[in-house]
């Protein structure tokens, strides 16, 4: 057939697909200041669970069998069981809400600071600009 593909060159060029970046993938720089958020009762759980876990298995190196086994004793403990664990989490978000309180104090602060001084600017500009005429 004239003009017609082999099936070997369909294959090729289908199998060469390049993808364009996504728009934005950068995002915005993160700020290292920013609190982190706490950590839910689970891994709180699996903090003390690690170590022991360890002590029992220490030839373990495996990263996903701690976290099955973390996982299959966390479903099966009680509600009484997980109590110490929530109340430590419950704990680290009230830390955590009062320094994100702290923290957006800080930036309301800074961004009042940053417009007082972009409006400085523009009056000195704009006076400049009225004594010119």
């Amino acid at each position: 057939m004239k003009g017609a593909k082999s099936k070997a060159e369909t294959r090729s060029t289908k199998l060469s697909v390049t993808k364009k970046p996504a728009k934005g993938a950068k995002g915005a720089a993160k700020d290292p200041n920013k609190p982190k958020r706490p950590s839910s009762a689970f891994f709180v759980f699996m903090e003390d669970f690690r170590v022991t876990y360890k002590e029992e298995h220490p030839k373990n190196k495996s990263v996903a069998a701690v976290g099955k086994a973390g996982g299959e004793k966390w479903k099966s403990l009680s509600d009484s069981e997980k109590a110490p664990y929530v109340a430590k989490a419950d704990k680290r978000k009230v830390e955590y809400e009062k320094n994100m309180k702290a923290y957006n104090k800080k930036l309301v602060i800074v961004y009042l600071h940053i417009e007082g001084y972009v409006m400085f600017i523009l009056t000195t500009l704009l006076s400049c600009l009225l004594s010119l005429y």
